[in-house]
């Protein structure tokens, strides 16, 4: 169980990475794999939106939600050995 918890959040940091380089390439967001890409995206760097971490032409929001993505199983893999 907790392999599965690993692997899925590193897949979804992977996918917030490419997310990120996207906008890298004009009409990357535009392409299919853009689209979809936001569509699994978006919804949780929404979360991040309120904290205001741009500055300048850089943001800091996809490498802030990672971290916390990162944090966050982290410790839920902690509680779960816990209580094991």
């Amino acid at each position: 169980m907790l392999n599965l918890l690993n692997d899925a959040v590193y897949l979804y940091t992977i996918l917030l990475v490419i997310y990120a380089l996207l906008s890298w390439f004009p009409g990357g967001y535009q392409s299919a794999f853009g689209k979809f890409l936001s569509r699994i995206c978006e919804p949780y760097l929404s979360l991040f939106d309120r904290l205001n971490l741009r500055f300048g032409p850089i943001d800091l929001t996809i490498m802030v939600a990672v971290i916390v993505l990162n944090l966050a199983s982290q410790g839920l893999t902690m509680i779960i050995v816990s209580l094991l």
